[in-house]
């Protein structure tokens, strides 16, 4: 297991902007150093014989059929708008007249 120095730690936390004590690097360290012990476990775990997957639930179209159906009218979509001009939002003008 590789074990992270004080400097990688505190290198990593200003990468994250974060101001850490001396002993909050030294949690970290050996926090971090687990992690990466457990990563490098992980690696050496044969998996030619597992099959690639997507997941481990069954896949599906989860959205609802595509169907025609009556939409809101202009008063019920203006109903809350702060301002309306006809059926229309009126915002207020952004570009100056050249």
């Amino acid at each position: 297991m590789s074990e992270l120095t004080t400097d990688q730690v505190a290198h990593v936390a200003k990468l994250a902007r974060l101001d850490l004590s001396a002993e909050e690097t030294e949690g970290f360290r050996k926090d971090l150093s687990s992690i990466v012990g457990y990563i490098e476990r992980l690696r050496q775990v044969d998996l030619s014989q597992v099959p690639a997957t997507l997941g481990v639930q069954p896949h599906s179209n989860v959205l609802r059929q595509d169907e025609a159906r009556p939409s809101l009218g202009p008063d019920g979509v203006l109903a809350n708008a702060p301002q309306r001009e006809n059926d229309a939002f009126q915002i207020p003008r952004i570009l100056e007249e050249a």
